[in-house]
């Protein structure tokens, strides 16, 4: 008895320490250029997440973590367009990444097409029946911007 319960316990910390060394369980292993790029967007240094999230996916250009953060970085950067190829690469890799579409949500709020940032929104309350984190924010986005922009 001793012994299956011993057999159980390290066959459960030996997944659980897998899925957390992946980041996810849709994540490619993420090399370490990803967390330097982390750590420089929490420290608003977006010109060296690009550079560092560029390398990540040249090495895996199906991350759509790292596509969904160069996203991320460039439009902190003012780079549209770059921005919107980078969110538009992450969906296409996972229509489903609860992050892209909030920031592609917000990515068009800064362009002035608040239609497309209400249909993100309706994507992310189609994934999160019981509401997330990802929806809530791209929600309070939007009000702010009808708020701001009543004609729009």
């Amino acid at each position: 008895m001793l012994i299956r319960v011993l057999l159980a316990l390290t066959l459960t910390l030996g997944l659980a320490s897998s899925v957390l060394a992946f980041g996810s369980s849709e994540s490619p292993r993420q090399p370490r250029e990803y967390g330097d790029a982390l750590k420089a967007i929490k420290a608003g240094d977006y010109g060296r997440a690009v550079a560092l999230l560029e390398r990540v996916v040249a090495k895996q250009p199906a991350n759509a973590d790292a596509w969904n953060n160069l996203g991320y970085s460039e439009r902190h950067r003012n780079h549209f367009e770059k921005s919107l190829m980078a969110y538009q690469r992450a969906l296409a890799i996972n229509p489903d990444h609860r992050g892209a579409n909030e920031y592609l949500g917000e990515l068009y709020l800064q362009i002035g097409s608040p239609a497309q940032a209400r249909s993100q929104l309706k994507k992310l309350q189609a994934l999160c029946p019981r509401g997330c984190e990802e929806a809530d924010d791209l929600g309070k986005a939007i009000r702010s911007y009808e708020a701001a922009h009543p004609s729009g």
